[in-house]
């Protein structure tokens, strides 16, 4: 036994890596993306130029983004093997379905096994146009519509609206689901980014790691946040309710969900973006009230900011989604879509300076014992 050897469980305070992509301040609160502010980037830059920003470290020249855009547009397709592996899984979960479309598509396109870091950059920023067009495509045919063709006249986020609902989205909309996703593009060593980069320590191509990052964002623990805040506003019903809810979690000693972040220590600098675009689109759709009682709870709640229960990015996400009419288990996906560009980068960086990653394990069963053969057990 190494009675001495310190564990960091949860590899908690760890660094396992050097990274020149995100820059996250927990005790702070300040996130920046290759040097620029969160609230900058969120303000005055689309998804595509933090796309762009993400992966190759620096913000576009207007003709830099506008090549970088046409590629983007120009890969909004996947094959038709590909819809029909979503047809055979049509009432599978929105993650799996996804996933599993990942895979396929590994398989459907030789060129994602190629091994230079060209091809390596190539294959994720694919993937990055073809991964909102799975989701939607399965959405439609889930409840037996035709999927609807992208629209290669539209940015990133209009077009994933316009695929996923058939019409065209209110300029308020599009750009909200965009600053949705520049939000969500990177947030460091965060478990999806861990896992894929874990992946890729084994040499294993950008599709590969992707299923993996996935796999891993679809646990309730890392991905499920926005789900769960729309499950409890419906549970509160009104802003009235909101204080009576919280007295009674803290109560019964259980999270108000939306509040804390395993890295920030005070409120989420990504949530005031997302707070005053709920406000907006609430009051667009004619449902001012999810906002009021997001708010409700946000007030309820301050007693306990200083034990770093602050509000987090996903506490107002849901809420967004929610006021789209999008499905509760589209929510995850959702943050796939964004998140895109961040697993990439983190992808290619492993790449660069690639090292298998394994660290250990304190042994803790049993001292040595002898072997007893199974006649005499």
């Amino acid at each position: 036994m190494n009675d001495g050897v310190k564990i960091n469980r949860g590899l908690l305070g760890v660094y396992f890596e050097r990274s020149g992509v995100s820059d996250i301040d927990g005790a702070r609160g300040e996130l920046s993306y290759r040097g620029y502010s969160i609230h900058d980037l969120a303000q005055n830059s689309t998804f595509e130029e933090v796309a762009y920003l993400l992966v190759y470290g620096e913000l576009p020249t207007a003709d830099e983004l506008e090549n970088f855009d046409a590629a983007l547009k120009a890969a909004r397709e996947i094959p038709e093997p590909v819809y029909d592996v979503i047809r055979l899984l049509k009432n599978g979960h929105p993650m799996d379905v996804l996933r599993t479309c990942v895979s396929a598509l590994a398989s459907l396109e030789p060129e994602s096994a190629m091994a230079g870091e060209d091809a390596f950059i190539k294959s994720g920023l694919r993937l990055t146009s073809q991964v909102p067009v799975v989701i939607a495509a399965h959405e439609a045919i889930r409840n037996g519509r035709e999927p609807v063709e992208p629209d290669r006249s539209m940015s990133h986020a209009a077009n994933w609206l316009w695929m996923l609902k058939g019409e065209r989205p209110s300029e308020n909309a599009a750009k909200l689901a965009d600053v949705d996703f520049v939000l969500h593009a990177e947030h460091g060593a965060n478990a999806s980014s861990f896992a894929a980069r874990v992946t890729v320590g084994t040499e294993a191509a950008m599709h590969g790691a992707i299923v993996t990052a996935l796999s891993t964002l679809a646990g309730p623990a890392h991905g499920g946040a926005a789900e769960d805040v729309m499950k409890m506003v419906r549970e509160i019903g009104t802003p009235e309710n909101a204080a009576a809810y919280v007295k009674s979690m803290r109560k019964a000693r259980l999270p108000v969900t939306g509040f804390g972040h395993r890295v920030y220590k005070t409120e989420d600098p990504r949530a005031r973006h997302m707070r005053e675009g709920v406000r907006k689109l609430g009051r667009e759709k004619g449902a001012p009230k999810w906002y009021e009682i997001l708010q409700a709870v946000v007030q309820a709640m301050k007693p306990y900011a200083r034990h770093g229960l602050n509000v987090n990015v996903d506490f107002y996400s849901g809420v967004i989604y929610q006021l789209h009419d999008i499905p509760e288990d589209l929510f995850v996906p959702i943050f796939a879509i964004g998140r895109m560009p961040g697993w990439v980068i983190q992808c290619v960086e492993q790449k660069r300076r690639n090292i298998l990653i394994r660290p250990l394990t304190l042994y803790d069963g049993p001292e040595p014992r002898v072997y007893v053969p199974l006649k005499d057990r």
